[in-house]
């Protein structure tokens, strides 16, 4: 039995990996923000905005043996209608909520014997789509904070990062709001499917068990096939 703490497990990939991990008999704190969710079994659940600046993380116990950042944003738009503000506001929540939430539970996490943080990038780093500009650079810091962190934090600590194509969840639903829309981006994917929160969770879940005990710094591309294959 583990201890760990998902960031954003409310909803989507995030609610999944939290339930996937509960349901596997560990111990799981989960945050929600907007998505109130009520504590059961294994699963204990805390208010927790990532934005804020001091964040409370009192509610842990000693040790955790495993931190996934599941927090994040998709906002598509032509590069000239961004401004400023929106890059900068994408890259508080998306990095910097990430970089705190590290920081807070380091300690915690360097208490354990199997430590593994999991963190989240998109294909369109790689591949290159169009208006993905805001995204593809703060997910683009994500994947060299994923590498830069796993070299500081060997061999105590694995750091790897998942990059998913676009994924049937509430995060998604603007870009998936008919069967129309479902079924042509599901045929972009040489496996003619998107994913759902259960095919990433369980990546997630195998990332943050000793299993992947000798895996660290990886970019690990779960999308269908859409980054390498062009049949």
């Amino acid at each position: 039995m583990a201890n760990y703490l998902i960031i954003g497990g409310s909803s989507g990939i995030g609610r999944a990996l939290t339930l996937k991990l509960a349901n596997e008999g560990n111990n799981v704190w989960a945050t929600y923000n907007t998505h109130i969710q009520e504590n059961s079994n294994n699963i204990n659940y805390h208010h927790l905005n990532v934005l804020d600046d001091n964040l409370d993380l009192s509610f842990l116990p000693d040790t955790i043996d495993g931190l996934c950042y599941c927090v994040g944003a998709i906002h598509l738009k032509p590069f000239n209608r961004l401004n400023s503000a929106d890059f900068a506001n994408d890259y508080a929540l998306q990095v910097i909520g990430a970089v705190k939430t590290i920081q807070a539970c380091l300690p915690k996490l360097k208490n354990s014997e199997i430590g593994s943080l999991v963190l989240f990038s998109t294909v369109a780093v790689q591949t290159g789509m169009s208006f993905h500009a805001q995204v593809s650079s703060t997910k683009g810091a994500i994947e060299g904070l994923t590498k830069a962190l796993a070299a500081e934090f060997a061999p105590k600590l694995r750091v790897n990062c998942i990059a998913p194509s676009l994924t049937n969840t509430p995060l998604a639903a603007q870009l998936l709001s008919s069967e129309e829309k479902l079924q042509a981006i599901s045929q972009k994917h040489p496996l003619k499917r998107i994913g759902n929160a259960e095919d990433v969770a369980e990546l997630a879940a195998f990332l943050l068990d000793g299993k992947s005990s000798w895996m660290t710094g990886q970019i690990l591309h779960l999308d269908g096939g859409m980054s390498t294959l062009k049949p």
